[in-house]
């Protein structure tokens, strides 16, 4: 038996893209134990995880590094690849696979816009750790997991609201990756769909805003449910419309009619939701050709040029179209 811990600490999108690492070197090595560290902040992510034997959650560096190391790990998974992570595989001291994070090709394409990126998504680097064990991609997709309380609800909030629903994704990390409140009020307008909003406590007054002034069916929860809770209602939607975010990775593991909208991010840094079995599933809303962009790779919370073209042009009757369509 081989004892594996795999390391990643953030983000919420980032560790739901990690999940095909943990079932495919679960099931494909023989006997793999798989253990699984990151911040507290994510135990809900990965704790109905049935491929992890033991999730762990990083506290106080020096009690963890003292208990991980009496687990006599036989191999580590870096994939987070960072200081903290590179101290910690010195302490343990046992092999290690490390990600590779390509931030000179990110750098390159942002500043230069010299498109060195290879094309290939996050999800088959993650997978590249585990060649030298012979594991393979099984193109399963992503792996969420509710609890049965999070299951009841979403099914809670389905009978009240009807399942013909769309899951409206209000937030995003940076400013330039969501779209301006004025536009997100004009596409629920345009949408003949009951509509649930979601986001976290920094979407309450966006929430707010965007119900008050659209004439739909509009059911906010923003800032008022966890994510487990959000996940449950994207599993239930007839489609999610979501910024570049967690609940956009969370939506593709449910294999659900994704229409992601693009700002100054691009979906070529290999982060696009991930279904390699569903892509007549996913669809991209972005402004092409913009001299500007990308202007980062994680985003500004205002638009550098001050015109954010990125979002002020966006297509919402194409949103609206797919929507039909879908």
């Amino acid at each position: 038996m081989a004892k594996f811990l795999i390391i990643r600490f953030s983000s919420i999108g980032d560790i739901v893209l990690t999940t095909p690492v943990v079932r495919c070197l679960k099931q494909q090595v023989p006997e793999a134990e798989v253990h699984y560290l990151t911040k507290s902040t994510f135990k809900g992510i990965l704790e109905n995880n049935p491929f992890i034997d033991k999730l762990w959650l990083w506290e106080n560096e020096k009690d963890i590094v003292s208990f991980l190391k009496k687990e006599k790990f036989d191999f580590v998974i870096d994939l987070h690849n960072n200081l903290r992570t590179s101290l910690l595989k010195w302490k343990l001291n046992v092999p290690a696979f490390s990600f590779k994070k390509l931030n000179i090709e990110k750098y390159l394409f942002v500043r230069f816009r010299m498109k060195v990126l290879p094309p290939i998504h996050i999800v088959d680097r993650y997978l590249q750790t585990l060649d030298f064990f012979k594991v393979m991609n099984d193109n399963k997709g992503l792996d969420y997991f509710l609890s049965d309380d999070e299951g009841k609800y979403g099914l809670k909030i389905r009978d009240k609201i009807g399942n013909q629903y769309i899951a409206l994704v209000v937030g995003a990390l940076k400013g330039t990756k969501k779209l301006p409140l004025e536009k997100q009020i004009e596409l629920c307008n345009k949408l003949n769909k009951p509509i649930v909003l979601l986001g976290g406590k920094a979407e309450i007054e966006d929430g707010k805003a965007i119900a008050a002034a659209t004439k739909n069916v509009v059911l906010n929860l923003c800032g008022e449910i966890t994510l487990g809770e959000s996940a449950a209602i994207v599993k239930n939607a007839q489609a999610v419309i979501t910024h570049d975010t967690g609940l956009m990775h969370i939506a593709a593991a449910f294999n659900k009619p994704i229409i992601s909208i693009w700002g100054n991010t691009v979906p070529e840094f290999g982060m696009s939701p991930y279904m390699p079995n569903s892509s007549n599933l996913n669809y991209f809303s972005e402004v092409k050709d913009l001299k500007c962009r990308p202007c980062s790779k994680i985003g500004y919370q205002e638009c550098p040029q001050k015109h954010f073209s990125c979002m002020q042009g966006q297509d919402l009757n194409k949103i609206e179209e797919l929507i039909k369509e879908i």
